[in-house]
């Protein structure tokens, strides 16, 4: 490289610098760099939004192009970014720490409590401590067929924020990576795109598009998923606020392949997600069939939906999710495992800024310094996969639905007083908290001690009441 192959945006000194660096055989940005940023949701664009944030501080000049052909603000598939759209207090804290504050027209409504629904019963649980509260919030500008929403969806927001703070959004897809000598070229179907020092790659596992990042032979292979369900009930604002108010339905039922399932109440809409391992037309037919479902909705009828899909959803972490000048975030490379998708974003896009910016572009700057969150989220989900094995365990048998339901009841009716299940429920279900502190909380000797009574007594219960059958 010689000087004066710098960029017209760049100085004498940003020159020198990326000189020495390409010299020692190190990778680094330099003043007039060009970042490619490959998909627009919340990862993409928090990455480019804390990188320029930090570019900024450092006073380093770089230029930042968000490939993302969906607008975010049209209704149905074209806006969707198939998404139940959950977010934890406390991921809304912490973006606000970070300068991202969720305005009240993003969030479709507030989630107060939320109702445990199986066959021996419901339980409302309220936010533990009147402080994890969740917020519900769209990730595009709602269904298909619903009125256009006077909200901003999430996605859109934050991509304003990057663009805000001097990102360029290309409307257009991308349609595969090149690697050249001393870079990276974004090949769209019109012939455009253009070449970059750094690929970052946050597409989602919905895209068809990292089927094509095998073919750049940098070890990297995407992360195995499962299908979901997500569809919309067009309820009514005031049909909503008298059967679900503030609270999400949560559903615990012994349906094979079932993990859970939830109800979220947005605005004239309700969402419903289901998330399991086989996720089919049968499956789905005969949740919506459950009593404990029906129950939910006028007059005992689930309503059609309006819009309705299967995506795919992240349940395990890409293999080696970086190459030299090329690093993936978001789903793409790791989330957290059925929960909080916008937080695991947050994550790894925050993480890879700081390694992009302080440490390097290269395969080893990117294993050393942002390999670690990933590792550290998957750790995590390896946690959480058997919390999930115990959940399924107390979905098959009726004596440990009951024993949950009653020792949650019991803590929502006491005024004062440690309300451990309902903490542990709720940050299952909501991931409000990482999944090693919800099963270090199941070691309390207070929980075993007071899910063992409930156990026992559900047990009797049931033994009495099989007895009583057989004498009828």
């Amino acid at each position: 490289m010689s000087i004066l192959d710098a960029d017209d945006g760049g100085d004498l000194a940003g020159a020198l610098a990326a000189l020495q660096s390409d010299e020692e055989g190190e990778l680094s940005l330099h003043d007039g760099s060009r970042v490619a940023v490959i998909g627009g949701g919340p990862a993409g664009s928090l990455f480019s939004y804390f990188l320029l944030q930090m570019a900024e501080n450092v006073g380093l000049e770089i230029e930042i192009n968000i490939f993302e052909p969906r607008h975010f603000t049209h209704r149905g598939a074209a806006g969707c970014n198939h998404c139940g759209g959950v977010v934890s207090e406390s991921l809304v804290q912490t973006l606000a720490a970070e300068g991202v504050n969720l305005p009240p027209k993003v969030v479709q409504r507030g989630i107060e409590c939320y109702a445990l629904n199986q066959d021996v019963g419901t339980v409302e649980i309220a936010t533990p401590l009147n402080e994890k509260r969740i917020a519900a919030v769209y990730r595009g500008n709602g269904p298909r067929q619903s009125e256009p929403l006077e909200f901003i969806g999430f996605d859109r927001y934050v991509q304003d924020l990057a663009e805000q703070k001097g990102a360029r959004i290309v409307r257009k897809l991308v349609s595969g990576l090149q690697r050249l000598g001393g870079g990276i070229r974004v090949l769209c179907p019109d012939g455009s795109g253009g070449d970059f020092d750094l690929a970052v790659v946050a597409t989602g596992v919905n895209s068809h598009f990292l089927e094509g990042v095998d073919g750049l032979e940098i070890g990297y292979s995407g992360p195995e998923t499962r299908k979901a369900f997500l569809c919309e009930f067009p309820l009514g604002r005031k049909e909503i606020e008298n059967r679900l108010g503030a609270a999400l339905q949560i559903f615990l039922l012994d349906m094979p392949g079932l993990k859970f399932a939830g109800l979220i109440p947005k605005g004239d809409l309700a969402t419903m997600c289901v998330i399991g391992e086989n996720i089919d037309e049968q499956l789905i037919e005969a949740f919506l069939e459950a009593p404990e479902v029906k129950r939910c909705f006028p007059d005992g009828s689930v309503p059609p939906h309006i819009c309705h899909c299967f995506p795919r959803v992240n349940t395990r972490s890409a293999v080696k999710p970086f190459a030299d000048r090329i690093v993936m975030i978001g789903d793409t490379g790791t989330t957290r495992l059925y929960k909080d998708g916008i937080g695991g974003a947050y994550r790894t896009a925050k993480a890879a800024a700081r390694t992009v910016m302080f440490s390097g572009i290269s395969e080893d700057d990117f294993r050393q310094h942002y390999w670690p969150t990933c590792e550290k989220i998957e750790s995590d989900n390896n946690i959480g996969r058997f919390l999930f094995a115990v959940t399924r365990q107390v979905q098959k048998w009726r004596f440990l639905r009951r024993a949950v339901l009653n020792m949650t009841a019991a803590e929502q009716r006491r005024a004062t007083g440690p309300r451990r299940m309902s903490s542990v429920l709720w940050d299952v279900f909501t991931g409000s908290a990482p999944y090693k502190e919800v099963l270090l909380n199941t070691f309390h000797p207070a929980y075993v001690a007071t899910l063992t009574w409930h156990i026992m007594l559900s047990l009797v219960i049931g033994v009495f009441s099989f007895g009583s059958r057989g004498q009828r």
